[in-house]
């Protein structure tokens, strides 16, 4: 297993030991946002813009995370606490330290959910899904199996 530091997941991700509470409605995405590809812990297709503060660093931060229908984030923790708001889509979210799809629960476009830290999950999206990412940083992503991690799999030719 492997640190990773920067990006903002967390995933993404959120699970059934965390709580889920239904916002009013989606809040709408802020103007002005610097969009790119998400960093290369995760794996390719992500689009990530930071909202507030700075990922690298020893303080709160904001990101969200575009992606598309079909996108998957394999088991991985991360070091602090997250939470994670729907804005758009559906994410679904697993515990555990295998992917499995049948077990993952839906959060739907206003639902909003905290995860501890070092909590093992993963998530998948079902549609184009943007969440929004809230966490102490300095970011960092652990794949629960080493060979999940995008940055470790060698390009083939």
């Amino acid at each position: 297993m492997r640190a990773v530091g920067l990006s903002a997941c967390f995933m993404l991700s959120i699970a059934p030991a965390m709580y889920a509470q239904a916002a009013p409605t989606p809040a709408a995405k802020p103007a002005g946002l610097h969009w790119g590809p998400a960093p290369a812990v995760f794996p390719k297709g992500a689009k990530m813009a930071v909202v507030s503060g700075d990922p690298s660093k020893a303080a709160p931060f904001t990101v969200e995370l575009s992606m598309p229908n079909g996108y998957k984030i394999p088991p991985h923790f991360h070091p602090t606490d997250e939470t994670v708001e729907v804005k758009k889509g559906t994410l679904l979210v697993g515990m555990g330290d295998t992917f499995d799809a049948a077990s993952a629960k839906p959060m739907k476009a206003g639902e909003k959910g905290s995860l501890p830290a070092n909590t093992h999950h993963f998530a998948a999206v079902k549609g184009a899904t943007l969440i929004a990412v809230s966490a102490m940083g300095p970011f960092a992503m652990t794949y629960v199996n080493a060979a999940d991690d995008p940055q470790q799999q060698v390009a083939k030719p």
